[in-house]
């Protein structure tokens, strides 16, 4: 039933969106930066990005009475604010992890081709172990590599054998993968984690990736870091004060993209469909068990892999790279740097390992079986 008093406020480049709340009343798109004060003043609910900043300034006297944010994150919600004024939230956690364990494959077998080198000699430390981090481990456990876990919090409840210090990374990584939230303060604090004191640590001039937020690096530290060859090379997603990056780093960076590890067609629409169903229970709307349609399918959906005189690798290589190659992304950022929000707006559409059927043809059983649990679909020849 339409109740014609309820207002929502979407951002407009939630995907799979439109329709969805329509019945239920008065439903307004905009840009996440252009939604303001005035604009939230009479809302009942905002279903919004990391963009919009949802604190005091935003909301008092506002109408608000529920935020829904279709991003993992969830440092843009004054959470003590939103308690204390009765404001409920919610964000979509994990929703995009297969995205951003999509994107560090391919970021991965990027770096594996071009410097030439076996996963099986490989060493990655990855820190924060949480939905995306999980992920990462187990898709670099698969192709080889020795995984080492960091993260304090599950170390201290859970079986901390299972995890390492911060500075037995440092001292035995080939490649550092960061996978943390954004925490201020605290003793879990991840606010530059990666400072001069780390940098100054490491003891293996190891690949360093940041896919989780960009205050999680000082930014003249890796810059420093760099150029003295603490750190081999930067695989950049996050940046310090997006959307204006710092060039000299931009330039500096083995691969540089603009904040859209997580941006699959499927991660999108797992955090649209959250979103929704928490809105659903939180309004008694009756969409619990929503669902989003209408998403693109891949460009080759089924492709043949051929394994005849090539290496494992290489064929984990090809597979990866036929869903997602990282390249393109990075060269789209140096062409154009300023126009960092609009290439994450207009992010061309990216399906995930399971959207993909391969075709193996002299393909070892072995290798089938490890495309299989990478989340490929394999086709009978």
């Amino acid at each position: 039933k339409k109740n014609q008093n309820m207002k929502f406020i979407i951002d407009d480049k939630i995907p799979y969106v439109k329709g969805a709340l329509e019945p239920f009343g008065d439903v307004i798109y905009l840009p996440g930066a252009k939604i303001t004060k005035d604009i939230v003043k009479n809302a009942d609910a905002l279903l919004i990005r990391t963009r919009t900043i949802c604190n005091e300034t935003l909301l008092s006297g506002s109408s608000v009475k529920f935020i829904a944010t279709a991003t993992i994150g969830y440092d843009h919600i004054d959470t003590d604010y939103c308690r204390d004024a009765g404001i409920g939230w919610t964000n979509a956690p994990g929703c995009n992890s297969g995205s951003v364990e999509q994107y560090i494959a391919s970021a991965l077998v990027t770096y594996a081709q071009t410097k030439n080198l076996s996963f099986k000699n490989l060493c990655i430390g990855v820190v924060g172990v949480g939905n995306v981090g999980s992920k990462v481990a187990r898709l670099c456990r698969l192709l080889g590599m020795k995984v080492l876990l960091n993260d304090p919090p599950r170390a201290r409840t859970e079986d901390p054998s299972a995890f390492v210090s911060l500075e037995n990374i440092m001292a035995a990584a080939d490649i550092i993968s960061l996978h943390v939230p954004l925490n201020l303060q605290g003793e879990d604090a991840t606010y530059h984690l990666a400072d001069a004191g780390f940098f100054s640590g490491l003891q293996r001039r190891p690949l360093l990736i940041n896919t989780c937020r960009g205050e999680v690096v000082n930014t003249s530290a890796i810059k420093t870091a760099l150029a003295q060859g603490l750190v081999s090379e930067y695989i950049c997603d996050c940046w310090e004060q997006e959307p204006d990056i710092d060039l000299e780093l931009l330039s500096m960076a083995w691969l540089a993209t603009p904040h859209i590890a997580g941006y699959s067609r499927d991660g999108k629409a797992v955090g649209t469909q959250m979103s929704i169903q928490a809105l659903s229970r939180f309004f008694s709307l009756g969409i619990n068990h929503w669902q989003p349609e209408g998403i693109e399918p891949p460009g080759k959906p089924v492709f043949e892999l051929n394994g005849l005189g090539r290496n494992e690798q290489q064929l984990i290589t090809e597979a990866i790279l036929a869903t997602y190659d990282i390249r393109p992304d990075d060269m789209a950022l140096r062409k154009d740097p300023a126009g960092f929000e609009v290439l994450r707006g207009n992010y061309p559409v990216r399906r995930e390992f399971k959207a993909f059927t391969i075709l193996p043809v002299n393909v070892a059983p072995s290798t089938i079986n490890l495309l299989k649990n990478m989340g490929f679909g394999i086709a009978e020849p």
